[in-house]
């Protein structure tokens, strides 16, 4: 097994975990419409992953630039354009959390989502580009670097885009819990004031 077939293995249990948490946050989120159980359920979840959503957004942001590099640099996988544009999107990302972090900005992911508004349906179209006949005909990139062939594919679905879309979907749904999360204090700390 060579280095590229770690790596891809390595970012394939990466892209399955990032899945499972964002189906579990939507799922989550859902319920927390209709049942107050799992609204208090949720009010938990967010007082745990709350505090450190920002930070985990920004190694999900740091770990898929690092990983796109390796694939490029190392790998020697010759991004396409719809690549290229992912990374115009990811690649700020690592950047805007880390000083979001150092300064303790909680106002941070406003800065951060329009990156995600726009990474996360292009990843969508990449990856449909490099499974349906409709989406790949609408596609003009090069020969060299096609993008409607992927350079791997892991469990018959997994691909460069498919990880990109789960690493901007994961960043997402991580700023959205931070969102909360603050929600949720501010409301405990409202209600526990004493009116005077």
């Amino acid at each position: 097994m060579d280095h590229v077939d770690v790596a891809n293995t390595f970012f394939t249990i990466l892209t399955l975990l990032a899945n499972a948490a964002v189906i579990a946050a939507a799922v989550l989120a859902l319920g927390a419409l209709v049942s107050k159980r799992v609204r208090d359920f949720g009010v938990a979840v967010l007082a745990v992953v709350g505090p450190s959503a920002r930070l985990l957004a920004w190694i999900v942001a740091t770990v898929a630039t690092l990983g796109s590099l390796y694939y490029s640099e190392i790998a020697n996988f010759v991004p396409c354009r719809l690549c290229w544009y992912q990374r115009i999107c990811m690649y700020p990302l690592a950047v805007i959390l880390l000083i979001g972090l150092l300064l303790r900005d909680r106002r941070v992911r406003w800065y951060a989502a329009p990156f995600v508004i726009v990474g996360a349906p292009l990843a969508l179209y990449h990856w449909l580009v490099e499974r349906v006949d409709f989406f790949a005909k609408s596609s003009s990139c090069s020969a060299e670097a096609p993008c409607t062939v992927p350079w791997f594919q892991e469990l018959g679905y997994v691909t460069l885009a498919f990880m990109a879309l789960s690493a901007f979907l994961l960043i997402g749904t991580l700023l959205l819990a931070d969102w909360g999360a603050e929600r949720v204090t501010e409301s405990h700390t409202e209600t526990e004031t004493p009116t005077p």
